[in-house]
């Protein structure tokens, strides 16, 4: 059995307690990207009326992105974009955008967290929605950029003909990602063991 911390209350934790529990955390940490791959393969047969279901949309829009000459941090952006369908029916992107905050770019994940805004331009006209609602956004630095990934990867990635690359053609470029946190609230802790053992 590993070992446990020996508090009920957190306020009664100690510094073995919390050496334990950083012991258990960074070993599931290591585990991040395949519970994230675990995850989206949820989205496969879930289509929602769509021409595609949205795990074959999620391959095929890192698929273009990735075709496109895009760096690996995009294309793992433009692989988990839809990752919270199923957790966040009403906010899915939000979703995607905490679980690649610590690991990508402030532009990178700005264009997750608003592409639902952006890709709405192609089609809340039909549902009642402004199309142009995105354009609140119109003076950010990171507008075009969010409009770029609608059209060139998001939008087009309906087809059931198109190239769909597998997941394992992703899976590497996920775990290199996902290998460091580059912003956290706990990146500090992290290093902390490293330059102990050091």
């Amino acid at each position: 059995m590993n070992a446990r911390a020996q508090f009920v209350r957190m306020e009664d934790s100690t510094r073995e307690d919390w050496q334990a529990i950083g012991g258990e955390f960074m070993q599931f940490a290591q585990g991040l990207p395949e519970r994230v791959m675990a995850h989206l393969k949820i989205l496969e047969g879930d289509y929602g009326g769509f021409p595609v279901d949205r795990y074959t949309h999620s391959l095929q829009t890192a698929t273009r992105a990735l075709r496109d000459g895009r760096d690996e941090e995009y294309v793992v952006c433009a692989l988990l974009h839809d990752i919270g369908d199923t957790l966040g029916s009403f906010n899915h992107p939000d979703i995607a955008a905490a679980i690649l905050q610590p690991f990508v770019s402030e532009a990178n994940h700005w264009m997750v967290k608003h592409h639902g805004i952006f890709q709405g331009h192609y089609f809340f006209h039909h549902i009642g929605l402004d199309r142009d609602l995105r354009d609140q956004f119109r003076a950010h630095p990171h507008y075009e950029r969010t409009a770029e990934f609608c059209a060139l990867y998001d939008n087009p990635a309906f087809d059931p003909r198109a190239e769909t690359l597998p997941i394992s053609e992703f899976a590497p470029m996920l775990r290199r990602v996902m290998a460091q946190p580059r912003q956290s609230l706990y990146k500090d802790a992290l290093k902390q063991p490293a330059e102990a053992a050091a």
